[in-house]
């Protein structure tokens, strides 16, 4: 006789069958994240050195490589845009539509750093942890932060953490960007 048989119900064979189900339901569907979509949170593709072209700028600090790798820029924080818990912030607008003119539809070359190694060069979100150089050799990275569009992201280690505080408090000083638009901001240093 089975165990999930009609003939053989008793309580502790029904919670098994029902145990069972469940097991094999949640083995079975797909993932999905808190607006009901299917998980495309984890970037599954393998960070490495290299010529990419930008498909899309998501914010001032975010991008998305083509075929379809999610790159967060290293030491770069740009005000909001597109957080799903959060406002738009004050220069957000501006400061993606920066990054949007500098990268998009353009071949760049990234770069990773040696720091992120252990973690396979992803955050939390599974984004490549990225540097990114532009055609003309401009650092994208660090001439946000130069630029007063975003500030030095400095609460992790990274290779350039000291020139981009360096940047960020020029910046701070000559009044650029965030720093004049946005008298609330305050440097993460």
């Amino acid at each position: 006789m089975h165990l999930c048989s009609p003939v053989s119900l008793t309580k502790k064979t029904i919670l098994s069958c029902f145990f069972l189900l469940l097991v094999a339901l949640l083995l079975v569907l797909p993932r999905y994240d808190s607006a009901g979509d299917t998980d495309k949170s984890k970037d599954k593709t393998t960070a490495e050195n290299g010529h990419r072209r930008v498909a899309k700028v998501i914010d001032g600090d975010t991008l998305v490589l083509s075929p379809n790798e999610t790159v967060r820029l290293i030491g770069v924080d740009t005000p909001e845009t597109k957080h799903p818990k959060k406002p738009v912030e004050c220069f957000g607008p501006v400061a993606s539509a920066f990054t949007k003119a500098m990268a998009e539809g353009k071949e760049v070359r990234l770069e990773l750093d040696e720091v992120n190694t252990r973690r396979g060069h992803k955050d939390q979100y599974g984004r490549t942890l990225a540097y990114v150089y532009l055609e003309n050799g401009a650092f994208l990275n660090s001439e946000i932060v130069r630029q007063g569009f975003g500030r030095a992201y400095t609460q992790f280690r990274f290779r350039y953490r000291d020139r981009f505080r360096n940047l960020e408090r020029n910046a701070q000083e000559n009044k650029l960007g965030i720093w004049s638009a946005c008298p609330q901001t305050e440097s993460q240093s």
